[in-house]
């Protein structure tokens, strides 16, 4: 009998597969649908579409330009409409929802608290109504018969000065669903050292935070990312592959960077689709994270940003497949990769890793066994 190990997954599957988000924006993922209604209730005329296929459409073929830069433009549609509470709270739930519906167990969810004052509210109010609806979004999943828990990352914008304010506030809120910290925003031009006083003072709080680095920019981001700022884990990192030979035999030789993120187990916050939107990547078939993951870095699969890039995690796995020719197997290594490295306490890590993950994946396993049990069967009657 032939192992389910090296069949690769149905699309069935890797949707009800036990999956883990550690990057995903929440200004990132609305529904067109919630776009277009948010905007008709707060008096936003700025939108480029009004039909949600149509205006779905228009963000994921602006966000193909192959410049960061302009992928970051259609992010001022997305946050025009967050400028309330309610808005917040029904963006924050519908996130928690969709993740859900595609099988993800659990999530990190990052937004900049400082891209939401333009309505009135305070920081402190937007952290709250986001946080209130996460668990909105979790309660009605698990009516639907779904569980997730979802995390919030607070993240501030690397081009501006308030990224110490936000580590505050990160840490202000961090027993109340905030999980740790980030910065995003263009790397070129705005290094993450920029911004070390928001860094030492989480450092000193023993909280944690991850850094959008090696992405657009390269090897320089990551290791300031990392030796300069300390952070927890790369958001993005995918230029590590700079530092990585692979001569004509197929042998390969590390670099010392990449050898300190693969042996310090650097969680990289892989986003396959963004990458090839942002230029980062050519192709899925060409993107690093097949080496990565033959190389046994600390790789994680992720959307970045589900409404622009079309996608969800369902979608990368898919694609990952077709193109590495990955199995259930690979699906949970990944996936065990991200609860590892995610920002709540290691017995709640451990718990999901042995409770929720590995169970998962092993049912989705027997399923070949079963099927190919009945096959024989019905073949000798």
């Amino acid at each position: 009998m032939t192992s389910q190990t090296y069949r690769p997954p149905t699309a069935d599957q890797i949707r009800r597969a036990p999956k883990v988000l550690l990057h995903d924006h929440l200004d990132g993922g609305l529904r067109p649908g919630t776009i277009v209604e948010l905007a008709r209730e707060t008096g936003y005329e700025g939108l480029p579409e009004t039909e949600p296929d149509k205006l779905g459409l228009w963000f994921r073929e602006a966000a193909d330009s192959g410049s960061l830069e302009r992928y970051l433009e259609t992010f001022a549609h997305t946050c025009a409409v967050m400028q309330t509470r309610d808005a917040l709270f029904r963006v924050a739930a519908e996130c928690a929802e969709d993740l859900a519906l595609d099988g993800v167990v659990y999530a990190e969810v990052r937004y900049a608290p400082e891209q939401h004052l333009e309505g009135g509210l305070s920081l402190e109010e937007v952290v709250e109504a986001v946080n209130e609806g996460f668990q909105e979004g979790e309660r009605r999943a698990r009516q639907a018969g779904r569980r997730i828990r979802v995390g919030a990352l607070l993240t501030a914008m690397r081009h501006a000065a308030r990224a110490l304010e936000i580590a505050e506030l990160a840490n202000r809120y961090r027993d109340s669903g905030v999980v740790g910290f980030d910065i995003a925003g263009a790397e070129a031009g705005f290094p993450p050292t920029r911004h070390l006083d928001a860094f030492e003072f989480l450092k000193r709080e023993n909280n944690h935070f991850t850094i959008h680095a090696g992405e657009a920019f390269g090897l320089p981001s990551i290791w300031q990312a990392l030796q300069w700022c300390g952070a927890d884990r790369l958001g993005h990192g995918v230029r590590i592959i700079d530092d990585i030979e692979v001569a004509d035999d197929g042998s390969v030789t590390l670099g010392r960077l990449a050898s300190y993120v693969r042996d310090k187990r650097v969680p990289l916050e892989l986003c396959p689709s963004s990458n090839l939107q942002t230029g980062a990547a050519a192709s899925i078939a060409e993107h690093p994270i097949g080496l990565l993951r033959k190389l046994h870095f600390r790789a994680t699969v992720n959307t970045d940003n589900r409404l622009m890039s079309g996608t969800s995690m369902s979608r990368e796995f898919e694609l990952l497949t077709e193109a590495f020719g990955y199995t259930l197997d690979d699906m949970q290594w990944f996936s065990v990769n991200a609860m590892k490295s995610a920002f709540i306490p290691f017995d709640e890590r451990l718990a999901m890793i042995n409770d929720v993950i590995k169970p998962g994946y092993a049912e989705l396993k027997s399923e070949w066994l079963f099927k190919q049990t009945a096959a024989t069967s019905e073949s000798q009657d």
